[in-house]
């Protein structure tokens, strides 16, 4: 009997329940269960497809030795933790899911904005103490009429716009690379560039990938363009925020209060930004539901299953960097 091809699962899982019913007999599944990118290596060498979520790093060291694979599944919307021109040399094409936490994120987004403005940890932390304040939320701005920035208007970022609309919100975005025109699907209104956007902002909401263009998009100067006392959320990627200079910013008052759901360092290890009385935390949980968990996992084993019988795949992100790819080629 010809041995079954292996798809290799680098992280985040040790019970692939859902990848066996997708791939069915067409693949021996390994999890690998690593904690970080030092445990794969020596141990991609057979992988004909890989499949990983945001706990590791495929760096070109690692890519380099998975000789036999044709391509990476990247089991989330980001995929800044894979060498994409690497991968690309060696003719491995990555993918990424794209679309299964859209509401999930936008509601997250949303559900942070509302906690800020509403001061809604110190009025629950408040009460815990055993005290009736009901001047806890002293300053909270009434939301309808507020202008909402959104950097990125993809699938999460219009998912957020829309429902900030119904909020009543002024909602202005900054993305360079949707068409012109795009605003009006939305009924919102666009600048070209940043420093347009910033200072009209009372709340910024950040929905676009980190890349070399945009790691430190908001650092001390463009943090400063903020009307002082605004409001910054980020459910995207941490390093999109210099995180120096939003502390700097929030000890300042420039920013009143921010919320991060995602940090340059995961897990978390600084407790200036854990300590910050005005800055809320989540532990990159934005994409997480009972219904979303599983969606990503289905398709990313669909897309590898793609990839295993040689058709083109749904979401390929680094076919400008590929060359001779090994898709096909069996």
């Amino acid at each position: 009997m010809p041995q079954l091809p292996r798809v290799i699962i680098t992280d985040y899982l040790t019970d692939p329940d859902i990848e066996r019913r997708v791939l069915g007999g067409s693949a021996e599944i390994v999890c690998l269960d690593a904690r970080d990118s030092a445990a794969l290596s020596g141990r991609l060498f057979d992988a004909d497809v890989l499949i990983c979520f945001h706990g590791v790093e495929l760096n070109a060291s690692l890519l380099n030795e998975a000789v036999r694979c044709v391509g990476v599944v990247r089991g989330g919307v980001g995929f800044n933790n894979i060498d994409l021109e690497a991968a690309g040399e060696l003719g491995i094409v990555v993918c990424n899911v794209p679309d299964y936490g859209t509401e999930e994120v936008a509601d997250h987004a949303l559900m942070l904005i509302l906690a800020l403005a509403r001061r809604l940890v110190p009025a629950v932390d408040s009460m815990r103490r055993g005290e009736w304040n009901v001047g806890v939320n002293h300053g909270a701005p009434r939301m309808r009429g507020q202008t909402l920035g959104v950097i990125g208007a993809g699938r999460i970022g219009s998912a957020l716009i829309l429902r900030a609309k119904v909020l009543g919100m002024r909602v202005v975005f900054f993305d360079p690379y949707l068409p012109r025109g795009f605003e009006k699907t939305l009924g919102v209104e666009r600048v070209w560039t940043l420093e347009e956007l910033l200072p009209q902002c009372q709340f910024l909401s950040i929905h676009c990938p980190l890349t070399d263009e945009t790691r430190h998009m908001l650092n001390s100067k463009t943090l400063s363009q903020l009307p002082r006392g605004s409001y910054l959320v980020n459910t995207a990627r941490g390093g999109i925020v210099e995180e120096n200079a939003l502390l700097a910013a929030l000890d300042r008052g420039g920013v009143l209060a921010a919320a991060l759901d995602v940090v340059e360092r995961e897990p978390l290890t600084d407790n200036r930004l854990r300590q910050h009385p005005n800055l809320l935390l989540t532990p990159h949980c934005a994409f997480y539901s009972v219904e979303s968990a599983p969606e990503m996992r289905t398709k990313a084993a669909e897309e590898s299953l793609r990839l295993l019988k040689g058709e083109s795949p749904r979401n390929p992100v680094n076919l400008s960097l590929l060359k001779n790819a090994r898709l096909g080629r069996r």
